[in-house]
């Protein structure tokens, strides 16, 4: 079950978090970002298969499998802009984790143009 270990590593992380807040509170945050990338790296085979599964079913489905790419990055995207604002909100730079989620979420709208622009040809080849 991966999703004990995932837990157990987010309590002990907060555990070691409380314990050294009382002594070195500046290194809180490195355990927290390597309890995060821990994480991650478990839960990156499963996105792997998640990915290869996407890929495959584009494949039968004929579907152009730029416009996946492009969804996948997006996904990636919106998860790590997603990760460092919560380190930003960790370290209380409410204003940083701010600008961060902005500068994601502009970066996801420059990346859709071409799935956008495709799809308002296909709604003007289809309108008479």
């Amino acid at each position: 079950m991966d999703i004990v270990k995932i837990v157990g590593i987010g309590i002990v992380a907060v555990i070691i978090i409380t314990i050294i807040k009382q002594y070195k509170p500046e290194f809180a945050i490195y355990v927290s970002i390597i309890a995060g990338i821990l994480i991650f790296f478990m839960v990156f085979e499963k996105l792997s298969g998640i990915i290869s599964l996407i890929n495959e079913l584009t494949s039968k489905a004929n579907i152009n499998s730029e416009f996946i790419k492009i969804l996948l990055k997006i996904t990636g995207i919106a998860f790590l802009a997603e990760f460092a604002v919560q380190i930003c909100m960790d370290l209380g730079e409410s204003a940083l984790a701010n600008k961060v989620d902005l500068g994601g979420k502009i970066i996801i709208i420059a990346l859709s143009i071409p799935i956008l622009s495709s799809l308002v040809e296909t709604v003007v080849q289809i309108l008479p």
